[in-house]
């Protein structure tokens, strides 16, 4: 039955099957006093029960008709539309998305139960998921103004990440109103750049089909995050190389393994690349590694020299001469592969840079050769401690002279202490006078360095070598000992000490917070800082004013190095990244990702080819710097940071100190941790192995500088059995089998340890009873 045309109200019961219409006209025409006893709830109940009968009987034959007109997709749409309304016509709300604030914790709780319950070995990859949802689920809830929803967001769901993130975890934590965000250096980074994560095919096409099946159940949600704050790529297994291989992925799974990927992470980037651009290509920068060509007229100089020394101190039988080492030594530079030297210009090399180029031919001669190992037999690596008694806690850094004639340390009360490390007494200023009204110098093995501000970071000796008395240029009265010291401070200044007058030269400005790091370049001259600026810079000893400005980490550069051939420098930040720069053009060549803890501290291989990192949780990883990749990962400090590497001459050892009071010796060569290339290829030759290192007693200096007699049974540094677990925490760290050796203190972190270039082994520390 139609409306009537006239446009006035509808009949009752217009339209209606005649059965529901009798029942409609009986309760119309029920009598008045009937009515009032009947009660309205109950009446439009029976209404409803009668329209909803109604509805019922007319579903069918429209779906019937659909389905027999082979309107498809008009009949599934109608279905789906019928099972999202209840009986009243109403959409039911059973989305996820309208949920309000409890949409981010049913989302994320649904992908954790769906990844605990997948393949395990699709585990290791779907479990890097988790973070990045979970930071953008929680901005999310900051940002659309559920304060209290967030903190509880984030109490949940943060257990399972305080292993990895832990220091993200303590910045995020503030974060509790949508202008916080713009003011947290994590939460900031995050919104401004994309999280790239790389998965396999086969792990994303069941993550995506996952989500679309669980629309309704928070699919949408997880969706909606990914879309816009991550930049997944996908890789085939077969063609993505060992990392990728099952065997990693199990070993991942056992935790074995547990390190992010190499272009993981914000802002995302190609393996290796500095490059950032979302649409990058995968290209690397070419890089000029080898050693930098001497000079010509240095090499005649060099030459003359050498002829003289073989002269005076011929060699032994059937060793080499040092000429003959000279000639070795330039044939070995390949010219392909060096940079230019006019790219970052030297000085003119003086009488003393010809005597230390001498020298270090001589060392190089007469080192400790450290071989390839075979039958599992490692070398005798030496190790001489020098440990400083009653510091009470105050010297933040360390360094020793490269002719190990001085230690500096660094102070918290802002002043720098400078120790002869044979006793042998320094000069300083006279505190009294003669008859004749001359000074009398004060006899002191050790001087005291005042004019910081604020507690002092680094201290940095500029180059030198060891100055033999029977040395062609000690008979021509030519010193190659270190005649300046570089430091920096909480005052956001950096002093150049001279070591002849222990005075102040010059004091360098420009960093606008505390300048965490300091280090001269390999030939002097030149010298780079780090800071809490975010920045490094790149300096002069002849201008006041930095040279270059290193501008890209997110968070504070830590650590500074610099590259043997002088043409790159190395920053280590708190972002957890490691970046190489060219110092001619000032620009990023390599950005390097995989750290879990702020990076502590960067070394480079005597050869150029390989990077050393270290961080706060007690792992190491080598790079491949040519092609921008890791190599592996050494573990077995305890937590609590690594403050110093150093290599061997032949690149082939990698020393380590820090806080857990050790100094161990790793093997460069043998596989390792997360390993997906070879020192091998990156410029390394020797056989692969491991065996137990051999300790040797230290010396001990005491707070007053001078040198005790006796061995002091804390300096002694005995190896440690591979099978050791370092505790630290009340928590055990694996060591990796790529560990040579161990040598404990007893309560002595330790803040410096050096290669000589005879291939011993320096160490210092500061007893802490």
């Amino acid at each position: 039955m139609s409306a009537p045309m006239g446009g006035g109200a509808r009949p009752v019961g217009a339209g209606v099957a005649p059965t529901t219409q009798q029942n409609l006209n009986q309760i119309v025409s029920m009598p008045f006093t009937n009515a009032i006893r009947y009660p309205a709830s109950k009446m439009y109940r029976r209404i409803d029960k009668l329209h909803d009968q109604q509805v019922e009987r007319l579903k069918d034959p429209v779906i019937e008709y659909l389905s027999k007109k082979g309107y498809n997709r008009t009949e599934a749409m109608l279905r789906q539309e019928m099972n999202n309304v209840d009986a009243q016509g109403r959409v039911k709300d059973d989305r996820v998305d309208n949920k309000g604030a409890s949409k981010y914790f049913i989302a994320l709780n649904m992908l954790i139960r769906w990844v605990d319950e997948n393949l395990d070995l699709y585990k290791p990859e779907l479990k890097r998921l988790l973070w990045p949802i979970y930071v953008h689920a929680f901005l999310n809830l900051v940002s659309e103004h559920y304060p209290d929803h967030a903190a509880k967001f984030f109490e949940d769901f943060s257990k399972n990440f305080t292993g990895e993130h832990a220091e993200d975890l303590r910045i995020l934590r503030p974060v509790h109103h949508p202008d916080h965000i713009q003011n947290n250096a994590i939460a900031k980074a995050y919104r401004a750049n994309k999280y790239r994560l790389t998965l396999t095919q086969s792990i994303y096409y069941s993550l995506i089909q996952f989500l679309e099946a669980k629309d309704v159940e928070g699919g949408s949600v997880l969706l909606r995050i990914i879309n816009n704050h991550m930049n997944i790529v996908t890789i085939d297994r077969a063609s993505a190389g060992s990392d990728r291989a099952f065997a990693t992925m199990i070993a991942k799974l056992h935790g074995e393994v547990d390190l992010p990927d190499e272009d993981e992470g914000v802002p995302g980037h190609n393996p290796g690349s500095a490059n950032t651009d979302i649409n990058a290509p995968n290209v690397l920068t070419r890089l000029f590694l080898g050693p930098v060509p001497m000079d010509a007229e240095m090499v005649t100089d060099i030459r003359d020299e050498l002829e003289e020394e073989d002269a005076q101190n011929p060699a032994g039988s059937g060793g080499k001469t040092l000429i003959e080492e000279l000639d070795q030594k330039i044939k070995r530079e390949p010219s392909e592969d060096a940079p230019n030297r006019e790219a970052v210009p030297l000085p003119k090399p003086l009488a003393r840079d010809v005597a230390m180029e001498v020298q270090r031919i001589k060392e190089y001669r007469d080192r400790f050769t450290i071989e390839g190992r075979t039958g599992g037999v490692g070398p005798g690596v030496s190790v001489t401690m020098f440990t400083f008694h009653n510091t009470f806690d105050s010297v933040n850094c360390m360094d020793f002279s490269g002719d190990n004639a001085l230690v500096a340390v660094g102070t918290a009360e802002s002043y720098i202490r400078v120790w002869s490390m044979d006793g042998t007494p320094l000069p300083s200023a006279g505190s009294g006078q003669s008859a004749n009204g001359t000074d009398i110098p004060t006899l002191s093995a050790s001087r005291r360095l005042i004019g910081h501000s604020g507690p002092v970071y680094a201290v940095s000796f500029s180059p030198s070598t060891a100055n033999t008395a029977s040395s062609t240029a000690a008979s021509h009265g030519i010193s190659t000992a270190s005649r300046h010291l570089l430091s920096c401070s909480a005052d956001k200044t950096i002093r150049l000490w001279s070591l002849d007058t222990f005075s102040t030269l010059v004091i360098y400005k420009a960093h606008d917070h505390p300048v965490w790091d300091v280090t001269w370049g390999p030939f002097g001259h030149y010298f780079l800082s780090g800071s809490h600026d975010t920045t490094a810079r790149l300096w002069s000893t002849d201008h006041v004013a930095p040279l270059r400005m290193f501008a890209g980490h997110d968070q504070d550069v830590d650590c500074v190095a610099w590259h043997p051939n002088n043409a790159y420098v190395f920053t280590g930040s708190s972002d957890k990244t490691v970046r190489m720069w060219d110092v001619s053009r000032g620009t990023p060549v390599r950005m390097l990702t995989g750290h879990t803890a702020n990076v502590t501290s960067v070394s480079c291989a005597p050869n150029g080819k390989i990077l050393a990192s270290a961080d706060d949780s007690g792992s190491i990883i080598l790079w491949n710097l040519s092609q921008g990749r890791r190599i592996k990962r050494m573990r077995g400090h305890g937590r609590g940071g690594i403050w110093s590497l150093s290599w061997s001459v032949e690149s082939s050892l990698l020393t380590s100190a820090g806080a857990d009071g050790t100094v161990r010796v790793w093997d460069v060569l043998a596989p390792g941790e997360g390993q997906v290339g070879t020192a091998a290829a990156a410029g390394v030759k020797g056989a692969t192995g491991g065996a137990d290192g051999v300790g040797a007693n230290g010396v001990t200096v005491n707070g007053t500088g001078k040198a005790d007699s006796k061995k002091s049974a804390a300096a002694t540094a005995q190896p440690v059995n591979l099978l050791v677990k370092a505790a630290t925490a009340g928590k055990e760290a694996g060591i990796t089998p790529d560990q040579i050796s161990a040598f404990p203190t007893k309560k002595s972190p330790v803040y410096k340890v050096r290669f000589t270039n005879m291939n011993l082994v320096v160490a210092g520390g500061c007893y802490m009873p």
